[in-house]
């Protein structure tokens, strides 16, 4: 209770709120008790208790299928094969399948949580935390306790197929990363190497720079100052070239053009550009994102996914980011009708820097 001359309790008592105010009077200390615990359907009907666990070990059986079929979608519809409807199938049905599990198990957990688990309120008093024997032992209760509450170790049909379901939802992502670089065979011994498959592209000697996607031809006229215009070797074509997507990933080329005056090219690669025009490969050296953003005034080139940034002007090497080398640059020339062409192909392994790792 407060003391009389305690001025606090004056200026409450004396304080009137102002006429049309509504003022709500609540107590910061009120510690209202628990309403009385309303039973679910499942607490009073044994018949709803068991519905409710089929539903819950079904989802979870659900969530394994799609996994299994998120698995059998990539063997169905290859990538590998270049073909965009295969492409576009195998993104469709596996992502499809990897949805259905993870989201089977979400529901799943939420019903058992709100229909199989314990559904009284408890008050846990607070204590001070001491490491004896008494607390381990509290600790190790607890942990039998909540056991008990949720039935996990009680109902080995739910237990049995959540942890299907959760071990089967890794399976696809595991799957998919069997498409990131084809095994060994006879007849292409190095198509699990990594290192060999992204130091050869379609450039080559002669080989004409054009539009990406139209395939139109670029003359070294057509390009202006300040300009950066995304270019692919000729014939580079969805109906021309197979897996054509794979390939267009390592070929693919940013185009730029700066005075010749700010152009300060690493030794050796003096004669690699035509007349201020430079050619860089798109594929960070960090990750992989393609390198897309150009900014005019500092000639820098952005990789828009970590930050990455290149400076053109000095072979594209690293001024921020965690890239790890500068991206390779794609010597060129003009040909006798003066169009742009390259000198050979990339002299260095393209895109993220660990896979020159051995």
């Amino acid at each position: 209770m407060a003391h009389e001359d305690d001025p606090l309790e004056h200026e409450r008592a004396s304080w009137q709120p102002s006429p049309g105010l509504a003022v709500a009077v609540t107590d910061p200390v009120r510690n209202d008790e628990l309403p009385p615990h309303r039973q679910r359907m499942t607490d009073k009907d044994p018949a709803a208790m068991k519905r409710a666990a089929r539903t819950v070990y079904t989802l979870f059986y659900l969530s394994l299928a799609g996994s299994i079929w998120a698995v059998a979608a990539y063997m169905l519809f290859p990538i590998e094969s270049g073909s965009l409807v295969d492409i576009r199938q195998n993104e469709l049905f596996v992502g499809l399948g990897i949805a259905l599990a993870l989201l089977a198990i979400g529901i799943g957990a939420i019903h058992w949580s709100k229909a199989v688990m314990s559904d009284k309120e408890f008050i846990e008093p607070r204590h001070a935390t001491r490491g004896r024997d008494t607390t381990r032992e509290a600790a190790v209760k607890a942990f039998a306790d909540a056991n008990e509450e949720s039935g996990f170790g009680r109902r080995a049909m739910i237990r049995n197929s959540m942890i299907a379901a959760v071990v089967a939802s890794i399976v696809p992502g595991i799957t998919l990363f069997r498409g990131l670089a084809p095994e060994d065979s006879p007849e292409n011994p190095n198509a699990g190497n990594p290192v060999y498959l992204l130091s050869h592209t379609m450039w080559a000697k002669g080989t004409r720079l054009v539009h990406d996607p139209t395939g139109e031809p670029i003359k070294a006229s057509d390009i202006q100052l300040g300009s950066a215009v995304h270019v692919i070797p000729e014939g580079l074509m969805p109906d021309e070239v197979p897996n054509y997507l794979d390939e267009k990933a390592k070929a693919i080329v940013l185009l730029v053009r700066m005075p010749v005056n700010q152009l300060h090219p690493p030794k050796g690669k003096e004669n690699w550009g035509y007349d201020g025009i430079v050619a860089f490969s798109k594929v960070c050296t960090h990750v992989g994102c393609p390198v897309a953003l150009y900014e005019q005034q500092t000639h820098h080139l952005l990789c828009p996914c970590h930050q990455s940034q290149f400076d053109v002007s000095e072979g594209a090497k690293v001024v921020f980011g965690p890239a790890a080398r500068p991206l390779p640059q794609l010597p060129i020339e003009v040909d006798a009708e003066g169009y742009l062409v390259a000198q050979s192909d990339f002299l260095e392994p393209v895109g993220p820097s660990f896979w020159e790792r051995h």
